[in-house]
């Protein structure tokens, strides 16, 4: 598409030049000066569409960062011009009316070859608004005005082509502002997209999880459950042994999250079976943490639980910044567990 536009626009250019060469009821007094300015206005539109800087559409200001970044980072539009392209287009918008109007004898100057610059000097500044230049493209139809009007007068310069060619400019200014603002609708949509496809593939990750906890934790307590249906309750000593091993595991894949792994559940049910206590909980804190790391952690929760002589153990996940995890151990005073018993185990597992 941009290609195609380009062609139109030097296509049309091409026409306006044609069409100025075409002296006919008039005379053209200095005909080398006006070739040559012709020609130099073609070189001028060939510059403003094939020359780029390289720079990319600004994000306009209620564009939010994210937004911005994303303008900065896919070209939705044509590029700025650089600045001394700009010099040239202005100079042109400047003398080429002058020039045009010195070259014709003075009863030419209203004639279509003694005014084609109107016409030609108003696309080349819809070429610079289209460039993203606006106050050039606005101060060139201001300086085409006041040489148009200057030789020629008001009423013959508007009644010629010179509202025309305001009109020009004015409809590239609305159409690169309406396709700025098309572009950040897109970019805050695609954004949108992104982030809800983030969502989705993150409750897929949680359900699959869940899922898991839930097959395990069947797997688990299913056949000790069994037994005790099948035997309305009447247990052996070492099966209520088993189900209260049974329940704790349950309560760890359901409250454990992110600290399981099957070393860390193997010297859970260790502690469990010499008689201590375990509550497992993760709050959170491990939520942003890779595998690797969360490897290297569950590991030190294993040691810790397989060095500990506590009667009961508390494993929680924290959400300190420094902290990844703690392990706390009480014992009982009295032989008796209580709010009073002895920590005899402090473990801080410090996040990675």
């Amino acid at each position: 598409m941009r290609s195609i536009l380009t062609g139109l626009a030097a296509l049309f250019a091409l026409f306006l030049a044609l069409r100025g060469l075409v002296w006919v009821g008039g005379a053209v007094d200095q005909p080398i000066a006006y070739l040559l300015m012709t020609v130099l206005y073609l070189g001028t539109v060939g510059l403003c569409l094939l020359v780029t800087s390289g720079a990319l559409p600004e994000a306009g200001p209620d564009a939010d960062e994210d937004v911005g970044e994303m303008l900065t980072t896919a070209q939705h539009g044509p590029a700025r011009l650089p600045q001394w392209v700009l010099g040239i287009a202005l100079a042109m918008a400047l003398s080429m009316p002058n020039v045009i109007a010195l070259s014709v004898a003075p009863a030419s100057r209203t004639a279509p070859f003694g005014t084609w610059y109107v016409g030609a000097i108003g696309l080349l500044m819809t070429i610079v608004m289209v460039r993203r230049r606006p106050w050039t493209a606005w101060i060139g139809v201001l300086l085409l005005a006041l040489s148009t009007m200057l030789w020629i007068g008001v009423l013959p310069a508007l009644s010629l082509g010179l509202i025309g060619s305001a009109v020009w400019v004015l409809a590239a200014q609305l159409l690169v502002m309406g396709m700025d603002r098309a572009a950040r609708d897109t970019s805050r949509l695609a954004q949108l997209q992104r982030t809800a496809s983030a969502w989705r593939a993150a409750q897929r990750g949680r359900q699959r999880e869940r899922r898991v906890q839930v097959q395990r934790a069947l797997a688990v307590a299913g056949p000790i459950l069994s037994r005790a249906i099948e035997r309305s309750g009447e247990l052996s000593e070492q099966e209520r042994v088993e189900a209260r091993i049974a329940e704790g595991q349950l309560r760890d894949e359901l409250r454990g999250g992110r600290l399981l792994d099957d070393g860390v559940r193997a010297e859970l049910d260790a502690a469990r079976r010499r008689g201590a206590t375990v509550i497992v909980l993760d709050e959170g804190g491990l939520d942003d943490l890779d595998e690797a790391q969360l490897g290297a952690i569950r590991a030190l929760v294993a040691g810790a639980v397989h060095d500990a002589h506590s009667d009961r153990l508390f494993i929680r996940a924290s959400t300190h910044p420094q902290i990844a995890v703690t392990v706390v151990g009480r014992s009982a005073r009295g032989g008796a567990l209580s709010d009073e018993d002895t920590v005899d185990l402090w473990r801080e597992i410090a996040r990675p």
